[in-house]
């Protein structure tokens, strides 16, 4: 059995701005003569760094996607056995590309996959496009993945995928949250100078027109440096247009800072919802009371009404069992990580040929599955290689000593019940 059947230039390939040439002869003859063929599937996560918030429960995660899979897969009637191989991104889009490149060229994968922000997933997606090797990722807008990586509407991409929701999906769960709170319209923009702050700050693709379109105005006052020591400028241009809203897509330590110098400076927003950072449980419970009343999108939970495909175990269950196995409380990330693995076990159940990376890329690109975070299929996406899942809006609210994420809003989605009412800060 040969390797995979690749075109000429499929190991060619960039880490940095350096370009690295492999010779195929050197590349095909790792499983050439195995008696069981194996899958190899990449996974680029930020295991450390200041994104590792999303990687947190990735332990369990994998053993549970490790443990459905070890009877292997079924494809034409042969059974492979199916290895998972894990590099840490280390939260830096540089070492995330070389990460990729080597799961690619030294471990040989045949599918890779990736999640946690645009610093993560595109630099992965773009080094298995230049080699032509099936990818799928998620956890970002997808926008910033789509035109982060110059995407052409009606060209798209030839082997990457991704799946998760848009910056319109969550614009809308943020209004119908704002909207019944009797607030100022007038909302801070707080974008830092990467890939998710320049989407949502974007003023044609972003979030600016659509919320003018909606009546209110949004004072973006430019970019920020990530980890940046000082938010002054920002917060006195939200105090002096009196905004009463604040959002934005930051990482932990960028909000920490924000919302502490904001409470020195005497900036309190009546409604303050926050991508990314305001994500996780303990970013919020490291906030201490200060972190009662913040909200954020809310892409998965254990009120989620949908199951896995691997697993047939429900959102509820799967939360349920990490915090069980980790004394930890459930994460967002928890529901699409484990959704990516069902979308490469259900493609390469169907690919005419695992040997051929475009047949897997092609039976990814036919996937209709329902999943633990919804149905992806990418025939339904708003631009070629992206489909969206439903996302709803919460709030963190304090409940004697810990904190539960109260889904508060759900116009978008209504098939996921609310579990809360919005309350206001201050």
């Amino acid at each position: 059995m040969s390797k995979l059947k690749i075109k000429p230039n499929r190991r060619n390939f960039l880490t940095g701005a350096a370009a690295v040439i492999a010779s195929p002869a050197l590349l095909s003859a790792t499983r050439a003569y195995a008696a069981t063929p194996t899958l190899r599937v990449g996974y680029v996560t930020p295991t450390t760094g200041p994104l590792a918030g999303f990687a947190e429960a990735d332990e369990y995660i994998l053993s549970g996607i490790k443990e459905a899979l070890s009877g292997g897969i079924e494809n034409n009637g042969k059974n492979w056995a199916v290895e998972i191989i894990v590099r840490d991104s280390q939260s830096n889009p540089n070492r995330a590309a070389e990460v990729a490149a080597d799961l690619i060229l030294g471990d040989e994968v045949d599918i890779i996959v990736s999640a946690a922000t645009p610093d993560t997933i595109n630099p992965v997606a773009d080094q298995a496009e230049v080699n032509e090797v099936p990818c799928v990722t998620s956890v970002a807008p997808w926008q910033a993945y789509f035109f982060g990586r110059n995407g052409v509407p009606g060209e798209g991409f030839s082997s990457t995928y991704h799946f998760f929701w848009g910056l319109e999906d969550v614009l809308g769960a943020f209004m119908d949250m704002w909207g019944s709170a009797g607030v100022t319209k007038t909302v801070g923009g707080l974008f830092p100078n990467d890939a998710d702050g320049n989407a949502w700050g974007d003023p044609e693709k972003g979030l600016a027109k659509p919320l003018a379109a909606n009546g209110y105005e949004l004072i973006d006052p430019g970019r920020y440096q990530p980890l940046t020591d000082d938010f002054s400028n920002i917060i006195a241009a939200f105090k002096t247009s009196g905004c009463e809203i604040v959002t934005g897509a930051v990482i932990p330590p960028d909000f920490a800072t924000f919302w502490a110098q904001a409470a020195q400076q005497g900036f309190d927003p009546k409604i303050v919802t926050v991508g990314k950072a305001l994500l996780f449980p303990s970013v919020v419970e490291s906030l201490g009371d200060r972190g009662d009343g913040l909200s954020s999108e809310v892409w998965w939970s254990p009120h989620h009404p949908f199951s896995s495909s691997l697993t047939g175990a429900s959102s509820n269950e799967l939360a349920n069992g990490y915090s069980a196995s980790s004394g930890r409380p459930w994460t967002q990330p928890i529901g699409f990580v484990h959704a990516l693995f069902e979308v490469v076990a259900n493609a390469a159940a169907r690919a005419d040929d695992l040997d051929d990376p475009a047949a897997i890329t092609a039976a990814v690109a036919n996937t209709n599955l329902d999943t633990i975070v919804g149905n992806v299929n990418w025939a339904n996406g708003p631009v070629k290689n992206v489909c969206k899942t439903p996302l709803v809006a919460g709030q963190w609210q304090k409940e004697g000593d810990s904190f539960d994420l109260k889904i508060v809003a759900n116009a978008e989605a209504p098939n996921i019940a609310t579990t809360g009412e919005l309350k206001l800060l201050g």
